[in-house]
């Protein structure tokens, strides 16, 4: 009998990367006061926010006088775990659970890259890419979102019931992993993923609703978001500063705003970036055909990178989801989406750059400032467009030529004497 050969070579190189790395971060952190990593402020997120907000969750409700809280109920579940380990302080705990799921992610990255036919690429971008963005990873709760995101596109090829579950659990701790069940094969699984989705969320929201009173205000202050100076359309008002636009920055709803004549405008033109995004993402649904392995794993990424650059909000946590879910990517060798993923790594290192390092000159809208935004989000732009053609065309290519989809759990089955003579 044939047993599957995991090679250590691979795992332990991807085991010595992450333990360096990591130990580089935590000393970023505690060095968090520096001029050039922000001052205190990413640190400050934690030990300040975070834990205020525990204080008001363990008594039974949501923050909903706070106009910083504008995050799905589940939320509240990730922000009350530090909980758990009493014998540390909030940021301790905060930290340590922050990298076991960093951990988790590495190893069952590394664990699907490692039969025959797949990559180990994935765990390598994801460990070697995290420290790109400095410490920022460990003092926000992104990690936790992108690793039930991750963890749920893994098993929707065997499970699609359990990659249901935790996307719909993520999508309750902040939206977006939702559409890490858009690229699911039709029939079966499907229904099997989209099923359990839909029943986890309504019954995890229904617990939540009753352990924890207003558990829906995030929605006010969701919606009374405005142009965040780091999005795509903020970065188009920023530059129109020095052409005699007389709008200037407010820190507002947790972030630092544009205010002025034609906000309003560019806001109205974001969310209805966002609707053209959500109905091509629907059109491609509609018209694909036929499914290979990486298709779910494209069809996310290629989702959240339109979301993202379409968003009033780009914050440089979002990275984190990015460097996730192109991990993902690469742990197949049919995916299509190799160069956006290189590209997600030059955008995450440019973030870095923009905040913490040079976040007065973007705030001040200087053209040093101007300049940073301006590449980073181009190069953003540049991955969303590239993301959904090359998932486009690999739909077409697909339904032009059935047979050059690989034979597995997610094309349609091949006639039996293929099969056999393969």
């Amino acid at each position: 009998m044939n047993r599957l050969r995991v090679t250590p070579g691979p795992v332990l190189s991807v085991t010595a990367l992450w333990l360096t790395t990591r130990a580089l971060m935590l000393w970023l952190l505690v060095h968090d006061h520096d001029p050039l990593l922000g001052r205190g402020s990413v640190a400050r997120e934690v030990w300040r926010l975070y834990f205020g907000w525990y204080g008001v969750l363990a008594h039974g409700s949501f923050p909903a006088h706070d106009t910083l809280w504008q995050y799905p109920p589940g939320a509240g579940a990730v922000l009350l775990a530090p909980g758990l380990l009493p014998w540390l302080t909030y940021f301790q705990a905060f930290v340590v659970l922050t990298l076991a799921v960093d951990a988790l992610v590495t190893a069952a990255l590394a664990r699907a890259g490692t039969p025959a036919g797949r990559s180990p690429l994935g765990a390598i971008l994801w460990t070697a890419g995290l420290p790109l963005l400095l410490h920022i990873p460990l003092a926000r709760y992104d990690v936790q979102v992108t690793g039930l995101a991750v963890l749920s596109l893994l098993a929707l090829g065997r499970y699609p019931r359990a990659g249901g579950v935790l996307g719909a659990l993520g999508a309750l701790v902040k939206v977006w992993p939702a559409l890490v069940l858009l690229g699911t094969p039709r029939g079966r699984a499907t229904r099997g993923a989209w099923g359990w989705a839909v029943a986890a969320g309504a019954g995890s929201l229904g617990v939540l609703a009753v352990w924890f009173d207003h558990p829906l205000a995030f929605l006010r202050q969701q919606g009374g978001r405005g142009v965040q100076i780091e999005s795509l359309g903020g970065t188009a008002l920023n530059l129109a500063r020095h052409a005699g636009w007389p709008g200037r920055t407010r820190y507002r709803y947790g972030a630092v705003e544009l205010v002025g004549p034609y906000v309003d405008a560019v806001a109205t033109a974001s969310l209805a970036l966002t609707a053209v995004a959500c109905a091509l993402l629907v059109l491609w649904r509609v018209r694909a055909r036929r499914w290979n392995e990486a298709t779910p794993y494209d069809a996310a990424l290629s989702a959240v990178l339109l979301f993202t650059v379409t968003s009033r909000v780009i914050s440089p946590q979002y990275m984190v989801w990015l460097l996730g879910l192109a991990a993902v990517c690469l742990t197949s060798r049919h995916t299509g989406q190799r160069p956006v993923a290189a590209l997600v790594l030059a955008a995450t290192a440019l973030s870095t750059v923009v905040y913490p390092m040079c976040y007065r000159e973007v705030i001040g809208g200087t053209w040093t400032g101007c300049v940073l935004m301006l590449i980073r989000n181009g190069i953003l732009a540049a991955a969303a467009v590239l993301s959904f053609v090359r998932l486009w065309r690999a739909a077409e290519a697909d339904a032009k030529n059935p047979r050059t989809t690989e034979p597995g759990p997610y094309s349609d089955r091949l006639p039996e004497r293929l099969l056999s003579s393969s």
